[in-house]
């Protein structure tokens, strides 16, 4: 069971670890802002099919999803999400907005 502290990290001694870590950490960083962008991205196009539905600019959920489908398939072309994942996200992006459009 998980404890409420974080647990005490050891020191790295050989230099081939120390590199590891500090190469871990700017991933780390990196990994958080792509998955970070990949959520933002999403929650755009649903706001703005969300504001369709209600009456507003049909064109534009279409005009986000393309650009989020950019930042989905490069997001899962790194390996931070599944590939399956990202096409789960995909498909259900596009579906909302056909059914938008009829």
């Amino acid at each position: 069971m998980a404890t409420a502290s974080k647990a005490k990290k050891k020191t790295v001694r050989l230099a081939s670890g120390r590199k590891r870590a500090r190469q871990d950490v700017k991933l780390n960083a990196n990994n958080t802002a792509l998955r970070s962008h990949f959520r933002t991205v999403i929650k755009n196009v649903q706001k703005a099919i969300d504001k369709a539905v209600s009456g507003g600019d049909k064109a534009k959920p279409a005009e986000l999803f393309k650009t989020a489908q950019c930042v989905i398939d490069s997001v899962a072309d790194k390996g931070i999400f599944h590939k399956n994942k990202a096409a789960r996200h995909k498909s259900r992006l596009a579906a909302k907005i056909k059914a938008l459009a009829a």
